[in-house]
């Protein structure tokens, strides 16, 4: 009995042996097909790197870069368009504000220059009013006046205002009338000047001295008319001036 169990065991022994070693080879192709089966059909000994996915990578980088730089660029042009339109826009009202101002400055002049000679010929009429209470002439004064008649032409005008200039204390001589006259309206009584400051100024130069009506009524010589055309007014209103700024007509030789 003993001794057939001591077979039994040594048999059981062997068998457990081949038994391993068989199961350990199968083992080891097992994990060798399953290595094999691992590997693509198509694969080489070469080591796989990642040179492929870095280049993709780097590839949209560039594009997204280039994309950023395009936007950057539109928006730049964009921005400089919209800096030109305000600078046109400021420019544009720059200038119409200042032909508003220009307009209202010269509407201003007129204005003054208006309520100057309103001013004066109130004034003149008031002084003119006075003097006549104050000195009515004489019979014999009336006649002499009747006697005297001048010519109705350069000559004669400036003869009248010569006698107007002596009673009322005004230098002045023919010459430097007639010098004076010949230049600044050739001897034309409706004389008027519309392209100078005054005439822009809206009180253009008027008659045969060139007279400015602001001037005019200013310097106006109590009985002759009050009418800045009428040559013996326009020339004595004009020595009148010329008497209190440059001492006399005869020293006027050019614009005053």
């Amino acid at each position: 009995m003993s001794k057939n169990s001591s077979a039994s065991g040594s048999r059981r022994t062997t068998l457990t042996r081949a038994h391993k070693f068989s199961i350990a080879g199968v083992a080891t192709l097992g994990a060798a097909a399953l290595a094999l089966s691992l590997v693509p059909a198509d694969a080489s000994d070469s080591p796989v790197t990642e040179a492929a996915p870095a280049a993709f990578q780097s590839k949209k980088i560039e594009d997204v870069r280039a994309d950023v730089t395009d936007q950057k660029a539109a928006a730049d042009q964009k921005a400089r368009a919209a800096a030109e339109r305000i600078e046109a826009q400021r420019a544009a009202e720059a200038k119409q504000a200042a032909g508003a101002k220009e307009s209202a400055d010269r509407a201003q002049r007129a204005a003054e220059a208006k309520k100057a000679v309103e001013a004066a010929k109130a004034k003149q009429a008031a002084e003119s009013a006075a003097e006549r209470s104050r000195q009515q002439p004489s019979s014999a004064s009336r006649a002499s006046a009747r006697t005297v008649v001048y010519a109705n032409n350069l000559d004669g005008w400036i003869r009248e205002s010569l006698d107007v200039m002596k009673k009322n204390g005004i230098p002045g001589s023919y010459n430097g009338l007639y010098r004076n006259i010949m230049r600044e309206s050739s001897g034309n009584p409706r004389a008027i000047n519309l392209w100078d400051i005054n005439a822009r100024n809206g009180i253009p130069s008027k008659g045969l001295l060139q007279v400015i009506p602001p001037t005019f009524s200013a310097y106006h010589v109590t009985g002759t008319p009050f009418d800045i055309y009428h040559p013996v007014s326009n020339i004595t209103a004009a020595a009148n001036y010329a008497a209190d700024r440059y001492g006399s007509i005869d020293n006027v030789f050019g614009a005053y």
